[in-house]
């Protein structure tokens, strides 16, 4: 088990209909003043980053979406010390433009943004807006492309790079970004392009809900084909986390989720996963084994089981980081209520319980052999 303590992001809820395709009712809200007052709240609970979104289209439920970028300096400029993940998404984004638009963002912030680079999987959508579409593994090599960019022009002055979908000739940013080496890069996907692409050249991987288990064998491959490519990468997991002061009430939330569930947006949602996946080499990517219950949260959040009363949750948060996970991304029905529930009653178990476990770590550690 790492000895850092396991970090904390959210979900920002930056695009109309929450995080789950349901009509269950939810206090949640995609606009800037609840939003500010979350990022507040939890800058205060304790979590580390805000992840937002990035839609372009109003697909399962998302009838209005605000862009990413802009959102997230609003978020930054409520904030002290919250860093917030910008979505990007290559083709309708250009790295110059988003190496310099981030470098600003980042000297007005006080170092404090980062950037989830999103390969895209919903073909819709890019020919919802006009932007070519590649097939599978082409997106992730153009995607490697646009972080290799961005760490050369935030990193290096004079930057000269030469690929198939970027060129840069002599090429000084400045200011350049105040995070150093650079604002932390984050990535998605569970196909093998995605893994080895994080392998490569990513800070941070996001992955899915899983089990411990199917973490696991994600974390080991990741990290294994990172360490002969001298590089390091940290794993996130999504996880829709369901808090409440006994297990019956958290399991009675998530059977009124899924019971009220938008049958149609989620077989549609599932549809065009499923397409997205078949066009991988190996046949499937993040959704292939997901169930109609599965699919009501969009990725894959309820396997993560952080369902139920804080101390199973901490337990659970704990166990995840002991098969490699350094960061819960978390998405919740009522946002606000419940951040502030998560920080008052989930996160104080969390870093009780690794202190347990580093203690007894260091007890073993002093045993004679």
């Amino acid at each position: 088990m790492t000895q850092q303590a396991v970090k904390f992001a959210y979900w920002v809820p930056n695009v109309s209909g929450g995080l789950v395709v349901s009509k269950v009712e939810q206090r949640t809200d995609w606009g800037i003043d609840y939003n500010r007052k979350l990022a507040q709240l939890a800058e205060e609970a304790g979590f580390e980053y805000a992840l937002t979104q990035i839609r372009f289209t109003a697909g399962y439920g998302a009838e209005y979406q605000h862009e990413s970028v802009a959102f997230s300096h609003a978020l930054l400029a409520a904030t002290r010390t919250l860093k917030v993940i910008a979505a990007i998404l290559p083709g309708p984004w250009q790295p110059a433009l988003a190496a310099k638009q981030l470098a600003t963002i980042d000297q007005l912030t006080d170092g404090r943004v980062a950037v989830n680079i999103v390969s895209g999987w919903f073909k819709g959508e890019f020919q919802a807006i006009g932007e070519h579409w590649l097939e599978h593994d082409e997106r992730y090599r153009r995607s490697e492309e646009f972080i290799r960019a961005l760490k050369g022009i935030w990193t290096k002055d004079d930057f000269t790079f030469k690929g198939d979908f970027y060129r840069f000739n002599n090429y000084t940013l400045k200011p350049k970004p105040l995070g150093q080496p650079h604002p932390e890069i984050f990535q998605g996907g569970s196909s093998r392009a995605a893994r080895d692409m994080a392998a490569r050249v990513s800070d941070w991987y996001f992955t899915n809900g899983n089990t411990p288990q199917g973490i696991k064998a994600q974390v080991d491959d990741i990290r294994a084909k990172a360490a002969a490519n001298n590089h390091s990468v940290k794993i996130g997991v999504n996880a829709f986390v369901i808090a409440r002061d006994t297990e019956e009430e958290a399991q009675a939330v998530l059977a009124e989720i899924i019971d009220k569930a938008d049958p149609d947006a989620v077989n549609a949602f599932g549809d065009a996963a499923r397409q997205a996946g078949k066009a991988s080499p190996e046949g499937e990517g993040n959704w292939a084994k997901s169930s109609f219950a599965d699919l009501v949260q969009y990725n894959d959040g309820f396997k993560t089981n952080l369902i139920g009363t804080p101390r199973q949750i901490a337990e659970r948060i704990v166990a995840l980081k002991a098969v490699g996970v350094d960061l819960v991304l978390a998405g919740f029905l009522h946002f606000q209520e419940e951040v502030a529930y998560f920080g008052q009653r989930v996160l104080p178990l969390v870093r009780e319980l690794e202190a347990k476990a580093a203690a007894a770590g260091s007890a073993r550690a002093a045993l004679p052999v």
